[in-house]
């Protein structure tokens, strides 16, 4: 059920499409001239709005221009008794989601209505997958290492230069990539990454450019691949180190040339993807050792990042001890817990070979077993590793 607000000056217009959307089981208020719905918009929460494009004060136009301002996600279907193209396609232009004409038809309001709620309910899904992807990949700290960093990806963003992140591993490479990405200016299109070290040699390339039908034994249908899934965003290739040489080749002609083929296909197709690529090898030694491209080296590092490790930013340390038992807390549905100056002066005394991973699973052990305040003697007792 969504609330909804129907705004016209005409009484008639107001109760046949409030009978309607009542019968539909919608809770429906009524305004009868521009300011008093602009009035209600304050007062209430809305799903929708039916609005009248000719009415006295203030008409239509102007209404949806003022709800786009202050609310620019309710969605607005205007309505009209006077209908022609023009006016419908000013209205779309200005952020209408839809026009209807006089006298609007159950079946006509019945259909925009129901479009403009699922538009609605996937644009707040994806507001709150964007937050919950937006805490998982914070960027805590503010050391001189990391504070260099937040400033290369400012910097970076809204460009299309491809980037090398480079690092060990846990340091944070993939966090790096993801705000490299939510700061550009594709950041609406998809964001689509590939674990090169995860993926078999013989696969990586159906992986990377998809395959044609029966292009080998078990090609038991056509598959696009992740260059094409992410047309208009970002191709995030983790690993990159790991990839065989034959795939090597085949990204090396998508950047040169933009263009793909499937496996299986000499056909080509056109792609609009940023590149940014991460390894924790030494690629040099790699060039050296005929194991890496030189040519796609270069082409992938326009822009060279380094993560630092933990251990080169201790000061951070504090920062993300209280970020990563407050995100366990929650997680785990544990009371909150705090941290010691003991215990911290013990975190910051420990080698990280893991980096950041394995401090936040540190973190995440002593919260679940550790005291309520965790201490020193926590640290010394779930800080174990297979070093």
């Amino acid at each position: 059920m969504a609330k909804i607000l129907v705004v016209d000056d005409e009484r008639s217009v107001r109760d046949s499409i409030k009978d309607v959307l009542e019968y539909e089981k919608h809770e429906v208020l009524l305004a009868e001239n521009g300011k008093e719905a602009i009035d209600m918009i304050k007062d209430h929460n809305f799903d929708l709005m039916f609005c009248d494009i000719k009415m006295p004060k203030m008409d239509g136009n102007e209404v949806l221009e003022r709800v786009r301002i202050m609310i620019p996600e309710l969605p607005v279907i205007m309505i009209s008794g006077h209908g022609n193209i023009d006016s419908a396609v000013k209205c779309i232009k200005m952020g209408a989601f839809d026009y209807i004409e006089k006298p609007p038809e159950y079946s006509r309001i019945l259909v925009s209505v129901k479009n403009a709620l699922e538009k609605k309910s996937l644009e707040t899904e994806t507001k709150t997958l964007r937050k919950k992807v937006a805490s998982k990949y914070q960027m805590i700290g503010n050391s001189k290492e990391i504070n260099h960093v937040k400033d290369l990806i400012e910097r970076v963003a809204p460009t299309d230069a491809r980037v090398l992140i480079i690092g060990a591993n846990g340091t944070g490479k993939e966090v790096v990539a993801h705000w490299l990405h939510e700061k550009s200016n594709r950041n609406k299109a998809p964001f689509v990454e590939v674990n090169c070290a995860a993926i078999p040699s013989e696969l990586i390339e159906s992986e990377l450019f998809g395959h044609e039908k029966g292009s080998f034994t078990s090609a038991h249908k056509q598959r696009i691949g992740k260059f094409e899934q992410a047309h208009g965003g970002t191709l995030f290739l983790d690993e990159i180190g790991d990839m065989s040489l034959s795939a090597q080749a085949k990204v090396l002609r998508a950047l040169q040339e933009n263009k793909i083929s499937r496996v299986g296909s000499d056909k080509d197709i056109n792609v609009d993807v940023r590149v940014i690529a991460a390894t924790n090898k030494d690629l040099s030694q790699e060039i050296d050792e005929k194991k890496f491209r030189e040519d796609l080296y270069h082409r992938l590092s326009v822009i060279v990042i380094r993560v630092p490790k933990l251990n080169e930013r201790i000061e951070d340390i504090p920062l993300l001890a209280e970020h990563f038992i407050e995100q366990a807390c929650i997680e785990q549905g544990i009371a909150k817990k705090t941290i010691s100056e003991d215990a911290i002066e013990a975190l910051k005394n420990i080698k990280w070979t893991g980096n950041i991973r394995e401090f936040r699973n540190v973190i995440e052990r002593m919260v679940i077993l550790g005291s309520k305040t965790i201490s020193a003697k926590d640290v010394e007792t779930y800080a174990f590793t297979l070093r």
